[in-house]
């Protein structure tokens, strides 16, 4: 399940992989800036649906429902994985 923390890093990669400042991305959203830093920084506590799917249709986001058990990996766990081959890789 996606977290307020995580939402909130995928905000922050998308807004900057759209050259995008923090008070441009909030004004587009009809949000305020302090919202977003907070939100981008882990800060933010809750954050209503309506100011979400703002955030994210201004990006060009969508947010999408999927069955629990089709997710994909975690960064942790694609980080574990990589630390694993590289282990394996040490020992050959």
């Amino acid at each position: 399940m996606l977290d307020l923390i995580s939402l909130g890093a995928e905000i922050a990669d998308n807004r900057r992989k759209f050259k995008l400042s923090q008070t441009a991305l909030a004004r587009k959203a009809g949000l305020s800036r302090a919202t977003l830093e907070a939100l981008e920084n882990g800060r933010a506590r809750e954050l209503g649906f309506s100011k979400v799917t703002r955030l994210l249709a201004a990006l060009g986001l969508e947010l999408k429902l999927q069955t629990a058990g089709s997710q994909r990996p975690t960064l942790e766990e694609l980080m574990q994985e990589d630390r694993d081959d590289q282990s394996l890789d040490r020992r050959g």
